[in-house]
């Protein structure tokens, strides 16, 4: 018999529900992002911490785990956390305990770890059976007045306990310790910044609260990394990531050039970018090492202790120390970028990405409103405490009748407050006294503290009626961190230093990234591609697949650039190192740049942006354009010369001279002076010879006082003076005249 498939107590499947699954998975969807949202990825704008640090604190808080304190076992903290707060995995809550204490993870540590609590090399922390740890000042800061009704609480996820929404955050924790965290359809990333610079803005807003984005950024230049380094961004992008709440910082390694003597050196990094793992740095940078990709590059050690000291040894003393770290930041970590995107929860309900003036003034009225709730709280405690000290100085006025009514009366409770007109707690008061308070000492000390605390209560009520007075009690408490966190404190002084990025020849830059190395660049009739190792001699041992065979071939070195000029007219450039070894018949063309199919290989040649360049077409058009304008940085390619089928480009040789010869496939020859021919950067060009039918056959520039010379199929040189070459001289776009004797039936000066 099989299985039934109504449910149990089911007899007609009546208690089956169907459900569209659309509106199902939306539904659900939506309830999982916005708790992800909610209460796990994003930071509360006012305490600057997510529900699990929340927690971890407030545990630690119940624990006494405070500075002067001793430290308890982190298994003892995780388990309180997750049996009491966060119903999540272990391993989580102490990975975000681990964090809080790494002081090169976080700016300001809100946990003072004792044991193995991970290092800057990437290695994890010990297990949290062998760790211990506890609050530091920064902690209690943010937990301060905690216990004086300043905050709402709510009741934890199975309703046993409670727990705070948000904690009152005497600290700038957001902005100072930073925070990231991805949600769902949504990120956050915020650096640290320096504490006293933010109390500086902060205090800056109670005074001027219309202050704009330039003048905030004069107090806080940009955030303020704990593991140092020095940002290359200018003031004017900073500012721009602070007025929209993203953006990004470039941040590289701190360095110094250290002389070894004999006119050796070595450079020192001592600061390495924010979140960078020093042992991947080093392997990876390694790694290009072996690759050959940093030829200025000869060793890399890693020499640190407690503090970090990269030593980087140079090829040779000739290297230039500052080309050699802009090959490593252009390559590796030793330049990261840190990204800012300011999405919080404002008022632990919203999430929005918000300008840094607007978290600052998100945070000063969370710390003006724990400022009333914590006045409003004193104020309660201290009505209390007077409405019993009435009660007290009532009974030592009537000391003898109140004692009687105790020993007497049946219900000294009632007579007493029917008697002197006290309330029910000034009756309780008065009935639990001990015998020992009675001394006549005791009302001198009452009437001092009835006086004491009469002041204090007319205080916190022309507090709680002054807006003006709460504001300046706020910056009064933010002016006591400011001077606890100061920059001439250990912990206070700025790490990250800001200074701008040499500025190199990127060619200089692209050079020292490759080995120097000599090779021979070959291209194939059929354009297929290869650089082989070394500088040949001899190209007719060079082997070709069936049907295929030598176009051209030429000298060059690794940091050189090709440049191929195809018959439509375009311009790629190819690094040499981007070519395929020797070994086979390397690539065909159109896997290295996106050639079109009706196209080919016009001329190959290494690039030099000094020269400048003759491009002409079949037909008889051309123009000069410079070299450096015809690099081309895409596979695509720099269409410099515009032909239309069926005529095609057809010549392209390098200006050497003061006047160009030309001659047509009809073996008619033409000389005139180069100036005639416009230099452009692109386009189709002027007529340089006249043709009734073929086109050019070739084009040479030359300078007149040396004549003009070619070479015939046997090798044989011949030239023409300047007074010879008179009858083919003419304006340019004429028909020319029939070569001179000798001149070869290929139609080629050469």
């Amino acid at each position: 018999m099989g299985k039934s498939v109504i449910p149990p107590g089911s007899d007609d499947g009546n208690q089956i529900e169907t459900v569209d699954l659309k509106s199902a998975l939306e539904e659900r969807y939506l309830s999982y992002a916005l708790s992800t949202i909610m209460h796990r990825a994003l930071p509360d704008v006012r305490d600057g911490l997510k529900p699990v640090h929340r927690r971890i604190m407030h545990a630690m808080r119940l624990l006494r785990l405070n500075p002067d304190q001793s430290f308890a076992k982190c298994a003892r903290i995780v388990g309180d956390v997750m049996g009491k707060f966060h119903p999540h995995g272990d391993q989580a809550i102490y990975d975000a305990l681990v964090r809080l204490s790494q002081d090169f993870a976080v700016r300001y540590p809100l946990v003072d770890g004792q044991g193995n609590f991970g290092n800057i090399d990437g290695d994890n922390a010990a297990a949290m059976r062998y760790t211990e740890a506890r609050m530091t000042d920064v902690a209690t800061l943010l937990l301060e007045g905690i216990t004086e009704d300043a905050v709402d609480f709510r009741p934890t996820y199975n309703d046993e306990d409670e727990e705070p929404a948000v904690l009152p955050g005497a600290f700038p924790n957001l902005l100072a310790n930073g925070s990231s965290g991805i949600a769902v359809g949504m990120a956050t990333s915020i650096p640290p910044h320096n504490a006293a610079e933010l109390c500086d803005a902060a205090l800056h807003l109670i005074k001027y609260p219309a202050a704009g984005i330039d003048k905030l950024v004069q107090m806080i230049p940009g955030p303020d990394f704990p593991t140092g380094g020095i940002i290359v961004d200018d003031k004017a992008s900073i500012t721009e990531t602070y007025r929209t709440g993203r953006g990004a910082f470039r941040v590289r390694a701190r360095w110094e050039k250290e002389d070894l003597g004999r006119g050796t050196w070595a450079v020192v990094v001592t600061e390495i970018p924010y979140q960078v793992q020093k042992a991947r740095l080093i392997e990876k940078t390694a790694e290009l090492l072996l690759a050959k990709k940093l030829p200025l590059l000869d060793d890399i050690r890693d020499e640190s202790a407690e503090d970090i000291r990269v030593v980087l040894v140079p090829k040779s003393r000739s290297v230039d120390p500052e080309l050699l770290m802009e090959s490593l930041f252009k390559l590796t970590e030793f330049e990261s970028r840190i990204s800012l995107n300011m999405n919080v929860l404002s008022r632990g309900r919203v999430p929005n990405v918000l300008p840094i003036g607007d978290v600052l003034k998100q945070w000063l009225e969370h710390r003006k409103e724990v400022l009333v709730r914590r006045s409003k709280h004193r104020l309660s405690a201290i009505e209390r405490r007077l409405e019993i000290l009435g009660g007290y100085l009532v009974a030592y006025l009537n000391i003898d009748e109140v004692i009687r009514i105790i020993r007497e009366e049946d219900e000294p409770k009632q007579v007493l407050m029917q008697t002197y007109d006290l309330t029910d707690n000034q009756a309780e008061a008065i009935l639990n006294m001990r015998l020992r308070s009675l001394r006549k000492l005791e009302e001198f000390e009452i009437r001092k503290e009835f006086d004491a605390l009469s002041a204090e209560k007319a205080e916190i009520e022309i507090l709680l009626g002054s807006e003006e007075l709460q504001w300046k009690t706020v910056a009064w408490q933010i002016a006591e961190v400011r001077k606890n966190y100061g920059p001439d404190t250990d912990i206070g002084r700025r790490r990250t230093s800001f200074g701008e990025a040499p500025t190199h020849d990127l060619a200089d830059i692209h050079h020292a990234m490759i080995e120097r190395e000599p090779v021979t660049v070959v291209v194939s009739e059929k354009g297929w591609l290869r650089a082989m190792k070394g500088h040949l001699a001899d190209f007719s041992s060079l082997a070709f697949k069936e049907g295929d065979s030598l176009k051209t071939a030429f000298h060059a070195v690794t940091t050189d650039k090709i440049l191929l000029f195809t018959t439509g007219g375009k311009f790629y450039t190819i690094g040499v190192e981007r070519l395929p070894g020797g070994r086979g018949h390397g690539e065909p063309v159109r896997i290295v740049v996106d050639m079109e199919n009706d196209q080919d290989i016009l001329k190959a040649f290494i690039h030099d942006p000094e020269r400048k360049l003759l491009l002409a077409s079949h037909s008889g058009n051309g123009f000069v354009v410079p070299e450096r304008e015809v690099a081309a940085n895409t596979r695509k390619g720099r269409q410099v010369m515009n032909v239309k089928a069926p005529d095609e480009a057809s010549c392209c040789i390098a200006v050497d001279g003061d006047h160009v010869a030309v001659v047509g496939k009809n073996r008619k020859l033409l000389v005139f002076p180069l100036s005639e021919v416009p230099e452009l950067n692109r386009g189709k060009g002027v007529r340089l010879q006249k043709y009734k039918d073929g086109g050019i056959s070739d084009i040479k520039t030359f300078a007149m006082a040396d004549g003009l010379s070619w070479e015939d199929s046997a090798g044989r040189t011949f030239a023409k003076g300047a007074g010879e070459l008179s009858e083919w001289q003419g304006a340019r776009a004429a028909a020319g005249r029939m070569v001179p004797k000798g001149f070869p039936r290929s139609g080629k000066f050469s």
